[in-house]
């Protein structure tokens, strides 16, 4: 018994429809590689590491930002969004990487961030010297307080990272700040607003940028319409109605439309993914038309347990998803706002509740009695096999390709991320246990990220996980990450799959169109291949059987040449 789900290729040309079944790695650029010894990753540190990215078998990066910024949320307040980082290098060091990672095959994707900027922004900074009634903090979201002498906020919202949303500057006037107090809001009904992304979006793309990651993207747009509602107004507007007053409003599409046009003004068009926290999955397509941004990030598998039933689930919904807006399919297990997921599948099941898993465990300080990290590096390589031989794309973070675990063990005054001293609940003591610099060396000062220090301490036992220990080991996770993009660019199919009945409701099988097959036992006990198995690819079946939580790629033989 099977039923298949099909999604139709929108496009012919090969080249343009490149991220449709890509697999693109996400850098941190500050914590990837250290090419000045700073302390803090840098462009060129990118250029290092050319021939080990070409060597994994990637189809692209995904930086993330690595503008001017204060750091006040890890780059994502951008100061200007048209220029390096100094401390990360200069424009001519971003040419160097694009053209070196582009001689290797290797496309580039950068993070756009357009719900807000830096409070040192020149257009906040204006906005602040030209006081209240101005121009230029029209393109902010300015209004007068409430209570006596307007001393209380305008509103009591609450901001992502803990606190209120609002911020009061020195004329008395607040600003609203969706992220923490250093990121105010743009007001995305000025027309300068727009018409400077577009800008920003040119710019890139003539400097050969591939594609664009677009931050929250659900939030650009707001009906700020007085009277404001309250929190508790605001808990019980339906958020899948397109007319929520803050957050996946039906109006941001026409805002995307526009970036569609600039996109499509280059050959091959350049390509979108939407970072889109919303409530269904057909307010997700939205984000996925090929009218707008072309696709957007799947995080459901991100607070989903090792669970058979809750991957096929996910699964045959997203492909449904892509089916019905001509997109294709993404899948991540881990970013840099998540719990890496070698820990989370260490750690107990939550048994479905939609949070960021493993939160709890890092905020208890991460006790080693509640994780088994073997188990969870085994069941992450099954759900990574797993992930790569679906249809469509695959994102990778940096350091997942090691076995990286999250790193809980960083003190307080060590810690960056504002989530955290601000006291956000989602991310229990802040995300930068993913966030930690990679280990590419199993000793040195910062295990080979720099000549010097790093600027998140990394623990001893990072030794193990570096990528020279992992090189020279034949059954490493780098090894095995090496080796299923190699055989995934062979096994390669149409955006196809169909599930093949197992027996068993902790066993997922299906098929690809050219025979390719993928078999994951979630559970403990081993799963009978049968005698139509033909040829083992990747991960081994014991006496014809796939080991307990485990995934196995098989194959016919004149597939593989």
């Amino acid at each position: 018994m099977t039923d298949s789900l099909l999604t139709e290729t929108r496009e012919d040309d090969k080249t343009a429809a490149w991220w449709r079944q890509a697999v693109v790695y996400q850098i941190y650029p500050r914590s990837f590689a250290d090419a000045n010894g700073d302390g803090l990753g840098d462009i060129p540190g990118i250029v290092s590491r050319a021939d080990y990215l070409a060597e994994l078998g990637i189809d692209a990066v995904w930086l993330s930002p690595f503008y001017p910024s204060a750091l006040a949320d890890g780059g994502y307040d951008v100061a200007d969004y048209r220029d390096v980082d100094p401390r990360l290098g200069t424009l001519d060091d971003f040419d160097a990487m694009v053209a070196a990672l582009h001689e290797r095959g290797i496309r580039v994707v950068v993070d756009i961030v357009p719900n807000h900027t830096s409070n040192l922004h020149e257009w906040f900074q204006e906005a602040l010297a030209a006081g209240r009634g101005s121009a230029a903090r029209e393109r902010y979201i300015f209004r007068e307080g409430s209570g006596p002498d307007g001393a209380e906020p305008p509103t009591d919202w609450g901001a992502a990272f803990g606190g209120g949303a609002w911020e009061r500057v020195e004329d008395g006037q607040w600003y609203l700040h969706s992220f923490a107090p250093e990121q105010p809001d743009l007001n995305w009904d000025h027309p300068e607003v727009r018409e400077d992304f577009l800008t920003t979006l040119r710019f890139w793309s003539d400097r050969g940028v591939d594609g664009f990651r677009i931050d929250v993207a659900h939030m650009l747009t707001k009906d700020l319409t007085e009277p404001l509602p309250s929190n508790a107004e605001l808990e019980l507007i339906d958020r899948t109605s397109g007319r929520h007053p803050l957050t996946d409003r039906d109006d941001v599409h026409e805002i995307y439309a526009e970036w569609r046009k600039v996109f499509n003004e280059y050959d091959p068009p350049r390509t979108a993914v939407a970072e889109a926290w919303v409530e269904t999955p057909e307010r997700r397509a939205k984000y996925a038309s090929a009218e707008g941004l072309g696709q957007a990030f799947n995080f459901d598998l991100l607070v989903a347990d090792f669970d058979a039933a809750q991957f096929r689930r996910i699964i045959a919904d997203n492909l449904e998803q892509a089916r019905t807006t001509g997109s294709s399919t993404t899948w991540v297990l881990s970013n840099h706002d998540v719990t890496r997921h070698a820990t989370r599948y260490g750690l107990p099941a939550l048994d479905g509740r939609r949070v960021k898993q493993g939160t709890e465990w890092v905020a208890a300080g991460g006790p080693e009695d509640q994780l088994d990290r073997e188990r969870g590096i085994r069941r992450a390589h099954a759900a990574t096999l797993l992930l790569l031989g679906l249809p469509g794309s695959t994102y990778l973070y940096q350091g997942e390709e090691l076995g990286l675990q999250e790193v809980a063990e960083i003190s307080a005054e060590q810690r960056q991320d504002p989530s955290f001293f601000r006291g956000a609940s989602f991310d229990g003591l802040g995300r930068d246990g993913c966030r930690v610099p990679l280990p590419w060396t199993a000793s040195g000062p910062s295990f080979g990220f720099g000549s010097a220090g790093a600027h998140l301490p990394q623990p001893e036992w990072f030794a193990e996980y570096a990528v020279d220990v992992e090189a020279a080991d034949p059954s490493s996770t780098l090894s095995l990450y090496r080796e299923a993009l190699r055989q995934r660019h062979i096994l390669q199919a149409d955006e196809s799959l169909e599930w093949i009945e197992t027996g068993r409701s902790d066993v997922l099988r299906f098929r690809r169109p050219n025979g390719w097959e993928v078999v994951t036992n979630f559970g403990v006990e081993p799963f009978e291949l049968g005698l139509d198995s033909a040829h083992d690819v990747l991960g081994t079946a014991v006496d014809g059987a796939v080991p307990g939580e485990s995934t196995v790629w098989i194959a016919p033989d004149a597939l593989l040449g």
